[in-house]
């Protein structure tokens, strides 16, 4: 099966249509760096003290440079069971594994990404080859994790001293 060229996690996630795994947070890090050295944003910090200029700067510095290079590549959050496990199950994705919906591995996946479980079925039904093509033609016409993510981990920050 060729799917090395899909960039897809382990877990049932598509990188592809991950704004970490896509390069998304790169481009917009790096155009956000660009606009507040441009236009001097510096002052901000002596108007709102809780807010340090410098740490900001630092990390739009460090999104701006930053890729997920995807779970296959290493990528993904520290040591990953999901990977160690489908490794000893010798299978490319925990999707074409019968304990998906079930294993205390995936629950995290299952949780915050819901729709994991219906690339679970699609895969029961179609392969996982096809499964792939699928997701990488959604990514390519612009789909991606960010309407769920949104809904799901915005937060409203307030900056105004109390």
């Amino acid at each position: 099966m060729d799917v090395a060229r899909f960039p897809y996690g382990i877990c049932g996630v598509y990188c592809g249509q991950c704004p970490k795994g896509n390069g998304r947070v790169k481009v917009i890090a790096g155009e956000l760096k660009r606009l507040v050295d441009t236009v001097g944003y510096d002052w901000v910090e002596f108007e709102v003290k809780s807010f340090k200029f410098t740490d900001f700067r630092r990390g739009l510095e460090w999104f701006a440079a930053a890729k997920c290079p995807t779970c296959l590549k290493g990528g993904g959050r520290g040591p990953c069971p999901n990977r160690k496990c489908a490794a000893e199950k010798r299978l490319e994705s925990c999707l074409l594994c019968g304990d998906y919906l079930t294993c205390e591995h995936t629950a995290y996946q299952r949780d915050r990404y819901p729709f994991v479980v219906e690339n679970y079925q699609r895969v029961k039904q179609v392969g996982f080859q096809k499964h792939l093509e699928e997701e990488e033609e959604r990514a390519r016409a612009g789909v991606d994790l960010m309407g769920h993510l949104e809904r799901r981990c915005c937060k409203v920050a307030n900056l105004e001293d109390k």
